[in-house]
Parts: C-alpha cells; structure tokens; sequence
C-alpha cells in the first residue's frame, strides 16, 4: 500500500493520475495546505521542503523498511519503477522522459503556479500588472513548447503515452483561466482530449476531489490568515545539536 499525503493540486494530481494508470494500491492522507498540515514535524519528517505530495511505500520491491519520497517527479519515476510501465528503462527511452520530466519541474509547473499567483494577489499588494504579463507570457510560451514537441509525434516523449505527459496534463487543465485559446495549439489539443478521455486519468484528477476549499467563502480574515502562512516563507531554523 502506498500513503499519497495529498491535497487536491497540479502536483497532487500527477501522483494520482499514475497511480490510477498503473492500478496500484494507494491511501490518500489529507494533507490540508490551507490549515498548514505540511508544516507539521510529522510530515516534514517525509517531505522537508514542506510540499505536498509525499508518498510512503509500505511494500517497497526490497521488501525493507517503507520508503519515503519527496518531490512529484521522483515520485512518479519510482511508481513507474516500481510497477514496470509508462517509464522504459533502456537508456535512451528512459531520458528522452526524464528531460520532459525536469522540464515540467523547472518549468512548466513553477511558471504556471507563478502566473496564478500574481492572478489571484489583490491590488491590496500593489500593482501586479508586470508580473501578471511576465509569467503569462511565459505559460503561453510552455504551451508553444508542448505545440511544437507534439507536431511530429503523439506523446511527449514520443509513440507511447509514459509519464512525460502525466506530469504535464495537471497543469493544463486550467487553459482557460490562464488566458489560453487551445485552437491557437491545434497539436497540443489534439493531445490534450485524447488523455482527458482516459479513464484513469479522468480517475486520477477526481481523486481527493471531496477535499477541495471554496476560497470565494472565506472572510478577509481568513484570507489574510493563509497569505501570511503560505507566501514569503523564509528559512526554518535548524534543531540545536546536530552535526557541526
């Protein structure tokens, strides 16, 4: 059995997707970022960048202790593993998915989550409108990317659907909200219906779906209360007595 502590985001979706997709065996443990649960000793101890998801694998294939991940693109590469699909471990295979793995780490994700914040900070905060182009701007440029990777072949990665595209799709299921007109990407639409008709990951970005928050109900209060816990975090101290 695999623990997902999960909240139902992008990144969490990703987790779920694949793990729809391979048929393993998971729980999901609530993890409440509005309430603050990923800053709580108990799951720092699992994720110490205090990010959800996190999995747990209690049936690791060494048959040893549970192990721990962090990080959803190291998650979805030892789920693959671990059930032999979606992640060819052939060298060639396995980094033509590893690069569009770390492009939608280092890229897709953060610029996205970049452009929604900006969008969603109040003129209480100033005047947004720079970095609202910048990093919309920079999430019509990702979906360029994905247009042009997808021009010539199906998936991308190549010919056969893998974790490459389950770890993109989260992100682009708010097309709209982003101010995106998918007819202006003619080959990642096509891409895009084809995996929204999956089943497992129609599965997969459901899962958790009874967790959701609606923030229009919050109080000013409220609001103020998760900005001060969720933006300008600055370092935690370390524990006094470990190694010098």
């Amino acid at each position: 059995m695999i623990d997902v502590h999960y909240w139902p985001t992008p990144n969490g979706k990703k987790v779920t997707i694949l793990l729809e997709e391979c048929g393993l065996d998971y729980r999901i443990v609530q993890c409440s970022i509005g309430q603050g649960d990923q800053f709580k000793d108990k799951f720092l101890s699992i994720s110490p960048n205090n990010r959800m998801p996190a999995i747990v694998d209690h049936d690791p294939a060494d048959g040893g202790e549970a192990i721990p991940i962090f990080e959803s693109g190291a998650i979805m590469m030892y789920i693959a593993e671990k059930a032999g699909q979606f992640y060819p471990q052939d060298i060639r295979g396995r980094y033509e998915i590893n690069q569009w793995l770390i492009w939608q780490m280092a890229n897709q994700g953060p610029k996205s989550g970049e452009a929604g914040h900006f969008r969603r900070v109040g003129e209480d905060q100033g005047d947004q409108s720079y970095a609202v182009r910048r990093f919309g701007d920079e999430v019509n440029r990702m979906y360029g990317v994905m247009n042009n990777r997808l021009y010539d072949r199906r998936y991308l990665a190549g010919d056969e659907y893998s974790i490459a595209d389950m770890i993109s799709y989260p992100w682009t299921v708010g097309w709209e909200a982003q101010g995106e007109n998918l007819d202006d990407f003619p080959y990642f639409k096509r891409w895009f219906d084809e995996l929204s008709a999956r089943e497992g990951v129609q599965r997969g970005m459901d899962a958790g779906s009874e967790l959701t928050v609606d923030y229009s109900k919050l109080g000013k209060d409220d609001i103020k209360r998760l900005r001060s816990m969720l933006y300008n975090q600055r370092a935690r101290p370390a524990p006094d007595g470990g190694l010098t």
